[in-house]
């Protein structure tokens, strides 16, 4: 599922620079997910990964894949914060994967090729940062995606698969750069799609033993306009087959995107509908699957219109960090981060574990050695106990203008917990207006702050209000 704060109509955005680049309204159709000043490539990984994982019962996959071109760190395993926050096992192997729009997709392929008795969890998730007034700002939108592939009743099987690789240069970024670089159009639709696409496609097609015109559903993003149907009707596809972009709905999540189109197409897919899932970029990867009719619970279109629309252009430059705003002293500090200290909470902050006491069943976030139950007081008693996906509701809030938030007011309160805990916790996703005491929460894995001057940025927990709930 893609997780973005909110959508940004696209006619905003060339409002901002109509006076240097009147040509980009062509482009100005539909809504971009974007997201907040507290998500990136991992937290949007968090929350596909729940969303996934809250349909398969209880199943815990054996290994982790995050796939992305804008991973946030260079040097450091982003998929085990990934796995930490979704509360996998230390066991479960963990693998970052980049390098191309394929890194989604090359991911999936690899698994379902696999045949080992091994489950895993493959999140493509993407937030790119385009340069100003170009027409990537237009088109881009933030989102992740996550599939769980394994052994037992699922959404599809996988018929047939097919990659080929080439050092094609469509487009490139430079290591450290948001700006990209590309050549002409036609060209890269001729030489690029068209002639080095369909040849793939239909070696898949014979490897699963189905004819092209058999195809329900063909899934394949692209920037370029109707080359979907270019390709389809040159691998002798049906033109009904092939599926809508969800360019105008959600942006192009780059490396997320043909797992987000695919995710939509398994939500609610009849039995036996065939699909074909196409991904260029320096090469191309194809996969041929078959529904069986299973429904997952946990997914719906609904999440496509689940973010709320924002008008401030000058808001998405400072969230991007191109653009620098004079925040006053407050914001003036040294965030380095105590990496030995983080090590020692590792479990408290990444996982939101608690602590139960064995003996009289208190709930106390942090955990330590001392019952905080005056009655008990019970000396190292302490289970863990996982607050992440526990409901909550509001005891208390305030709004503060005077400490510095990147998008102000810093929002927090005092949270109460199903189990009886009771936590001071940051609010994300929400107006001061929607907070309440005793409105319904749902916790989040957000950003907690950065250290611009290292490059380092430390994770926690938030919550935010669920605005299709009633107060009981």
């Amino acid at each position: 599922m893609p997780s973005p704060l909110g959508e940004v109509p696209t006619s905003l955005t060339t409002t901002g620079h109509r006076w240097m680049a009147p040509g980009l309204k062509a482009l100005a159709r539909g809504t971009r997910s974007m997201a907040n000043w507290d998500e990136d490539v991992v937290t949007m990984a968090v929350e596909a990964g729940r969303s996934a994982l809250a349909c398969t019962e209880g199943m815990r996959p054996g290994r982790l894949t995050l796939a992305s071109t804008t991973l946030p760190f260079a040097d450091r395993l982003n998929s085990s914060v990934v796995g930490a926050a979704l509360g996998l096992a230390p066991e479960a192997a963990a693998t970052d994967a980049a390098g191309s729009l394929r890194a989604g997709s090359s991911a999936l392929l690899r698994v379902l090729q696999d045949r080992s008795q091994s489950s895993e969890l493959v999140i493509a998730s993407e937030r790119r940062v385009p340069t100003p007034a170009s027409a990537a700002e237009l088109t881009y939108g933030d989102g992740a995606a996550a599939m769980l592939v394994g052994w037992g009743n699922p959404l599809a099987v996988a018929l047939s698969t097919a990659t080929e690789t080439w050092d094609f240069v469509d487009h490139y970024r430079e290591s450290g750069h948001g700006g990209e670089g590309g050549w002409e159009e036609r060209w890269v639709r001729d030489e690029g799609f068209l002639k080095l696409v369909p040849p793939v496609v239909r070696r898949a097609l014979a490897a699963a033993g189905i004819d092209a015109d058999a195809v329900d559903r063909f899934v394949m993003p692209s920037a370029l306009q109707r080359v979907d149907q270019a390709v389809a009707k040159e691998a002798g596809i049906r033109p009904e087959a092939v599926t809508d972009s969800l360019f105008e709905q959600c942006g192009n999540t780059g490396a997320a995107h043909a797992l987000l189109m695919l995710a939509r197409e398994l939500a609610d897919a009849p039995a036996g509908r065939r699909i074909v899932l196409v991904q260029f970029g320096n090469g191309c990867d194809v996969l041929v699957l078959e529904t069986t009719g299973l429904r997952a619970p946990a997914v719906s279109s609904s999440w496509l219109a689940a973010g709320r629309v924002d008008s401030s252009y000058l808001k998405y430059l400072s969230f991007t960090g191109q653009i620098k705003l004079e925040w006053g002293m407050r914001a003036e500090m040294d965030n380095k981060s105590a990496l030995s200290a983080a090590w020692r909470g590792h479990e408290t902050v990444n996982a939101f574990m608690a602590g139960k006491c064995s003996r009289c069943g208190t709930v106390q976030f942090p955990s330590s050695r001392v019952c905080v139950n005056p009655g008990c007081a019970a000396v190292d008693a302490q289970a863990p106990h996982r607050l992440s996906g526990e409901s909550a509701r509001i005891l208390s809030y305030t709004s503060d203008w005077l400490s510095y938030k990147p998008c102000p007011p810093f929002l927090f309160g005092h949270v109460r917990f199903e189990s009886g805990a009771r936590v001071l916790m940051e609010f994300a996703d929400c107006e001061e207006e929607e907070l309440a005491v005793g409105a319904p929460l749902r916790m989040l894995f957000r950003i907690k702050d950065t250290d611009p001057l290292r490059g380092f940025r430390r994770y926690f927990w938030k919550a935010t209000v669920l605005r299709d709930q009633k107060e009981e």
